[in-house]
């Protein structure tokens, strides 16, 4: 099967952006060239994991002797994009396996989604057989790799506000919890 390439390379934009209210959110990674958009669904965990991840490469990159990548210790706050998910919204595939990796040629940031395959545990964790049929290829410059970074760290933690006494995410009709022990 040939392999259906998603390109994106410098996109007008690439954010983790949610649809839905806080506990009922379903996460997008979207990218966008021109009038080309993209949006694969992703866990709430996967994007915060992804940010994670990335921030560690940059950290990494920024200490390197002289920065010759020229990465920013933060975010640029000329790059910060609080606007909402492009729309329409339309799931081109959910997201399983995430590839991060850097291109110094470039100094850019490599991210690639491959789709999940539902038809094992075990394949969360290997390509498929043949290969993927499709993947989303992203490459970003490091400044705007930062403020990815920054977004999705924000848009993960403007879920749900988290109960003092249980430690658990509450709803907004209410919450009945039963206190940690030694809490009461």
């Amino acid at each position: 099967m040939a392999q259906r390439v998603h390109e994106f390379d410098w996109p007008d934009r690439l954010v983790i952006g949610t649809v839905g209210r806080p506990g009922e959110r379903s996460f997008y990674l979207q990218a966008r060239t021109g009038e080309n958009l993209f949006s694969a669904l992703m866990e709430k965990e996967q994007s915060a994991a992804l940010a994670e991840k990335l921030d560690e490469v940059l950290d990494e990159l920024m200490l390197q002797e002289g920065n010759p990548y020229s990465v920013p210790a933060e975010a640029p706050t000329a790059l910060d994009d609080r606007a909402p998910l492009d729309t329409p919204v339309v799931e081109q595939f959910r997201v399983g396996i995430l590839s991060l990796g850097f291109d110094p040629s470039t100094a850019q940031v490599v991210i690639e989604a491959f789709p999940l395959v539902e038809d094992s545990p075990e394949s969360l964790l290997e390509p498929e057989a043949d290969g993927p049929g499709e993947v989303l290829h992203v490459r970003i410059p490091v400044g705007a790799a930062r403020s990815f970074c920054k977004r999705t760290r924000e848009v993960v933690e403007a879920g749900r506000a988290i109960c003092p006494l249980c430690l658990e995410p509450m709803d907004p009709e209410g919450h009945v919890c039963e206190p940690l022990d030694g809490l009461s």
